[in-house]
């Protein structure tokens, strides 16, 4: 069953628009239920808010802003917390990475604390990625795996 949702997630990349990775994420629900969707893009997919070619006074971007794209958990997570709030609470977000091909790639190791906070948060209980087949992580743990990445 993870698989079906891994390449639902895949799909949804396809629309992607953001230039540094195409992603894309699905949420289900306890009813295996697709109940949120998102890719990653410029907010509202709006290209005049784009700004990762824009040149900042210092050497480096926001301390917070490693893009300028919405990434697509939040885009799902927005989404699903919009059209069906009571449905989020135990959900499972499947996150996918796809290549230029359309297909499958690696999304390695957890390390976006603001995707681990906001799943988190919203009630979603777990968190999948795509390491060479699904790899399901409670999202509690998720949330402290993103934090040592950096340690």
């Amino acid at each position: 069953m993870h698989k079906k949702y891994f390449e639902d997630a895949a799909t949804v990349a396809k629309y992607a628009t953001c230039y540094r990775a195409r992603c894309g994420s699905v949420i289900v629900s306890k009813r295996n239920v697709i109940i949120g969707r998102g890719y990653n893009a410029p907010p509202l997919g709006d290209e005049t808010q784009r700004t990762c070619d824009v040149e900042y006074h210092t050497d480096k971007k926001p301390k917070s802003d490693k893009t300028c794209c919405v990434h697509a958990e939040w885009n799902a997570i927005i989404d699903a917390l919009k059209n069906y709030p009571e449905e989020i609470e135990g959900s499972t977000l499947y996150f996918m990475r796809i290549a230029g091909d359309n297909s499958f790639t690696e999304a390695g190791d957890p390390y976006c604390t603001v995707c681990s906070r906001l799943a988190l948060q919203s009630g979603i209980r777990w968190f999948g990625l795509w390491n060479g087949g699904p790899q399901m992580i409670d999202t509690k743990k998720y949330n402290l795996l993103s934090y040592d990445f950096y340690r």
